[in-house]
């Protein structure tokens, strides 16, 4: 009895640190979101993906991925902006193919080269490079935002294609921008801990001849620790052939989610982040 129990102590630590495409968030990054619960299911689609994402053998941040659309549902991590220069090159998420591939984000190149892997196996389960190329009126819009980063690492982790959706050009260059690099440092005036999740409402259009969906919304939401007894909280919305966003409460955005994913009431923090 004692050599089996020891055995399954043993496989619940290799499951533990095994994988960044995990089970859950509650088991395996909670961290990155307010008093460690994320976003109930009302949010999550018909094929998804859980990733702890992990760079040079660190969490630096959550992605919920829709598989089928190849675009990710939401972003979730902690605010801590710094200065550094933007990283080059992107990623991708080996471990979408299976729990054989690599527990860390890698270039498509690398796992081509080293892994043997085919650029047709890698795009069953995710977005390529290829298919961001030759856009017109689109480019890779960040969910979760490199300059929302301290440093190289933090911000590298970003430049992810599963943290990648289409966003419209002057969106992403525009109020998006103004939002995330102004309207953020504003609002986090007095913040010990703001926990961020930025997600895309699927639309009805693609890019990369079918493969992968350009969302109709772009949202933000952002709950923010002023200490132990006052938190606070805000939200943006924006359509993603539009110039312009929307600020509203957490209330209000938890609201048109609702209506616009249509799977039950949406609740994208734990119920101590204010509504109003």
């Amino acid at each position: 009895m004692l050599w089996l129990l020891l055995l399954q102590v043993w496989a619940s630590c290799l499951w533990l640190g095994h994988s960044e495409v995990v089970m859950s968030f509650e088991r395996s990054c909670p961290q990155f979101f307010f008093r460690e619960i994320p976003p109930n299911e009302a949010l999550e689609p018909q094929n998804p993906a859980w990733i702890c994402q992990r760079y040079k053998n660190q969490y630096f941040f959550a992605t919920l991925y829709d598989i089928k659309e190849r675009i990710p549902v939401y972003s979730a991590y902690i605010y801590e902006p710094g200065p550094g220069k933007r990283p080059k090159g992107w990623l991708v998420e080996p471990q979408l193919m299976g729990p054989a591939y690599p527990k860390t984000m890698e270039k498509e190149w690398t796992l081509i080269k080293h892994y043997n892997v085919s650029l047709e196996k890698l795009s069953e389960s995710q977005a390529i490079l290829q298919d961001y190329k030759n856009l017109t009126g689109l480019n890779r819009g960040h969910l979760n935002p490199n300059g929302h980063h301290l440093d190289y690492s933090s911000r590298m982790a970003t430049f992810t294609l599963t943290n990648i959706v289409p966003q419209d050009e002057k969106l992403n260059g525009g109020a998006w921008n103004n939002y995330e690099q102004q309207t953020m440092i504003r609002k986090t005036q007095g913040c010990n801990t703001t926990y961020v999740i930025v997600g895309a409402v699927p639309g009805n259009n693609y890019i990369a001849k079918g493969r992968v969906n350009k969302p109709s919304y772009i949202w933000s939401s952002a709950c923010c620790v002023v200490d132990n007894n006052h938190r606070k909280a805000w939200a943006v919305i924006a359509e993603n052939d539009q110039n312009e966003v929307q600020l509203l409460t957490l209330g209000e955005l938890e609201d048109t989610l609702t209506q616009l994913y249509g799977r039950g009431q949406v609740s994208l923090f734990d119920s101590e982040c204010p509504r109003e």
